[in-house]
């Protein structure tokens, strides 16, 4: 299953945003590209973006601002941070890495700039995306919580956490010990997660709460194996 890349670009110029979208287009990215400064804050609330690119001149919220934003929500806190400035401004530069740009481009925008930059920054991204991908998982688990210990079944897993289809009789921030097999492994995974919301009647998301070197490094190289890169052109 190759991984689709979502790249969202803000800036005031749509010229700007045209041909920067017509770049992203052309590595095989989805762009989404915004004028309006106040609907991309609310996008990066809603939404899952691999890269947010802004200049950091914008009407309503500045770069600065919306950059903030980004890092403050909850799906994109740490997503990389493409800053258009004009004339490589090192005062700019400076206070985009303190309200916490990853890197910034000078303007005008030209393809082999641009080009550049993804390719250099295409393994950062696709290591985003794989922290948020849900892969169907059908599996038994053992949930130890309360002095019990219940069987139930895995509807789908990601390097952060797991949906299960069955309750064990927890309530929302709960945390129990859960222990499951992933296929290529031989040791079983004991990780504990806490229960984020209930699915549900009948089902629970968890999520993992600081999971062993060994456990994390199997969740992401299953990750990997079902989710290979396809390299852009």
């Amino acid at each position: 299953m190759p991984i689709q890349l979502k790249i969202l670009a803000v800036d005031g110029e749509i010229a700007t945003l045209d041909l920067f979208k017509g770049i992203v287009g052309t590595l095989g990215y989805d762009g989404v590209a915004l004028t309006d400064s106040r609907e991309a804050a609310q996008r990066v609330m809603r939404e899952k973006f691999d890269m947010v690119a802004l200049h950091v001149q914008t009407p309503h919220l500045n770069g600065f601002e919306l950059t903030r934003r980004v890092r403050e929500s909850s799906s994109n806190h740490s997503a990389p941070i493409l800053l258009f400035i004009s004339n490589d401004n090192i005062l700019t530069m400076r206070e985009g890495f303190a309200a916490g740009i990853t890197f910034s481009i000078g303007k005008p925008l030209s393809v082999p700039k641009v080009r550049g930059l993804f390719a250099a920054t295409r393994g950062m991204m696709i290591t985003e995306r794989r922290r948020y991908i849900r892969l169907p998982f059908g599996a038994d688990v053992i949930c130890k919580a309360g002095g019990r210990r219940y069987r139930v079944r895995t509807i789908d897993l990601a390097q952060g956490g797991i949906l299960l289809l069955g309750s064990c009789g927890m309530a929302n921030s709960d945390v129990a010990e859960i222990e499951f097999t992933v296929p290529g492994e031989s040791q079983p995974l004991k990780i504990i997660a806490e229960v984020a919301r209930k699915s549900g009647p009948q089902g629970m998301a968890m999520v993992f709460i600081d999971p062993e070197p060994f456990d994390q490094a199997a969740l992401e190289r299953y990750v990997i194996d079902q989710t290979p890169d396809k390299k852009a052109a």
